[in-house]
């Protein structure tokens, strides 16, 4: 399926950039296959697909890091030949990937001039580059919130995002390809970036965007290219189509096959978490029960207290009040050890700082948690428990871990596999427990649903699970229970089949505010 060229454009018809039957192999790949794309400017043009569909190949090939084997690629309506990255970026075509490509330890000017800094007689005009700074971020109207001589390492992510832009602009980009922009940001800086892509658009450059997560996707593109195992599925206007649609192209199979089923009431038995009136300095009057079989779904926007809930039952930063009872037993973890002794999980939302140790082999990664486990219970266990690589092995292969070596670094593993060996990490513990925060962020949309099915198997096997996630669909589509916080305090209660209106009416505060107005 194939948009018609007919289509009105804000600055006209004709395409900015194009690709023209690209194709693109690896030894035993053929990453990219025949793939022709049309990208227009003012225009935000989001391309999905599965982790390895090609989305990465072909903005690598378009930017000059990979050189295609067939194919031709036009930029404004003339064919051009890109032997470098920085050849394509002179021309006006710039990426920004999700690692930024930024020196922490230099200023912001230092930054975006990195390379052509303006000199006088072979001396670096430092003034001259940080007027030219200002000029640039003007442009993003982002002068006064970012300072020329700030160290880029005292910056927030968002921040530093900006300053990657700001270099794109330097070079004055016409194309500007975004991979995972979001994937590093928290939920309230998304909208800094959704503002600069709004003022990108205007000026006429063309937005070329990559993104998991399909509800962004549909909300800031205007058009959409769906990419599978290196093929072209479709180009087409974001209004004509839905999340099932891209999905269906996607994966080959509709939304609602996209998670697993509920439990049914006779498969939830006893409580294994209750916390009564806890609190620390995050959260506040904590009242809650987590039963063996059942997912337990937690909703509410940034910092209404979400991940400083599940780090206060881990024991990473503990209730100081309240009391806790595990297993029917009275406990207060103080520490994480006591939660690992104590057959807790914690999946936490960072993967890369928090739940990996990015490059050591998936062997070690995986058998990192129970090798802790086992110090902990020697005394209780003088043999022993198993730690050995085939149980990394078998865990590994159960999560559908993706790799040609147990020994490849994890550092190397795309994010929806980095993602799978953090669960096996702790399915190996064999935890009763489990508390997953962002379990699929930034994750593909097949990983997503492989990580569902294996959170669903815990909850069949008798497992307690607390699921935290921004993503309203995910929440909805895999909880049994919902609670929904915010101001650092549970508001309410929602049974699985709730709406995503009646999450945000209590997740805004919406629902207090209605109480106290009640006569």
């Amino acid at each position: 399926m194939a948009l018609s060229d007919s289509v009105q454009q804000p600055f006209g018809d004709q395409p900015i950039l194009e690709v023209k039957n690209i194709t693109k192999r690896f030894p035993g790949v053929l990453a990219l296959d025949d793939v022709s794309v049309k990208f227009y400017p003012g225009e935000v043009h989001a391309v999905v697909g599965e982790n390895g569909a090609g989305k990465s190949t072909l903005m690598k090939v378009m930017a000059g890091a990979y050189q295609r084997e067939n194919g031709q690629i036009f930029l404004a309506g003339e064919q051009v030949e890109f032997d470098h990255p920085q050849e394509a970026q002179n021309a006006g075509i710039s990426i920004i990937y999700q690692e930024f490509n930024l020196l922490p330890e230099r200023t912001v000017a230092e930054n975006i001039f990195v390379g052509r800094e303006p000199n006088r007689l072979g001396v670096i005009d430092r003034k001259q580059m940080e007027s030219d700074t200002i000029e640039v971020l003007k442009q993003l109207e982002a002068e006064d919130i970012i300072k020329p001589d700030a160290l880029l390492g005292t910056l927030s992510v968002a921040e530093q995002q900006v300053v990657e832009i700001a270099k794109a602009i330097s070079y004055d980009a016409r194309v500007l390809i975004m991979d995972e922009p979001t994937a590093a940001l928290a939920s309230h800086e998304v909208g800094i970036l959704t503002e600069l892509m709004l003022r990108l658009k205007t000026r006429g450059i063309a937005i070329i965007f990559i993104s998991h997560p399909l509800a962004e996707v549909l909300d800031l593109s205007q058009r959409i290219t769906v990419l599978k195992d290196g093929v072209k599925i479709c180009t087409d206007l974001t209004e004509n189509l839905s999340m099932g649609k891209v999905v269906e192209m996607m994966v080959g199979r509709e939304l609602s096959d996209y998670f697993p089923d509920r439990a049914r009431p006779e498969d939830i038995g006893q409580v294994m978490l209750a916390i009564r009136n806890a609190s620390n300095g995050a959260v506040h009057d904590i009242d809650l029960e987590i039963r063996s079989g059942e997912i337990v779904g937690v909703a509410g926007l940034q910092g209404s207290g979400r991940t400083a809930l599940a780090r206060a039952i881990f024991g990473v930063q503990p209730f100081t009040t309240g009391t806790i009872e595990i297993h029917g037993r009275a406990e207060l973890f103080r520490k994480p050890s006591q939660a690992i002794r104590n057959r807790f999980g914690y999946v936490t939302e960072d993967r890369k700082n928090e739940g990996l140790v990015l490059m050591q082999p998936i062997n070690d990664n995986v058998l990192l948690t129970i090798r802790t486990l086992q110090r902990l219970l020697a005394r209780a266990f003088p043999l022993g428990i198993r730690q050995d690589k085939n149980l990394a092995i078998e865990v590994s292969e159960h999560m559908d871990v993706r790799t040609p070596s147990m020994e490849q670094e994890v550092q190397y593993l795309s994010g929806g596999n980095q993602q799978k060996v953090v669960l096996s990490k702790w399915l190996a513990t064999d935890a009763k427990v489990f508390l997953f925060d962002e379990p699929t962020r930034g994750i593909d949309v097949e990983a997503k649903a492989s990580i569902h099915e294996r959170i669903r198997e815990l909850a069949r096997a008798g497992t307690a699970v607390l699921m935290i996630s921004s993503e309203l669909p995910e929440v909805i589509g895999m909880s049994d229970r919902i609670i929904v916080m915010w101001d650092g305090t549970i508001v309410g209660e929602l049974p699985a089949a709730a709406t995503e209106a009646e999450i945000m009416h209590m997740a805004t505060g919406s629902a207090d505010n209605d109480a106290e107005q009640t006569p």
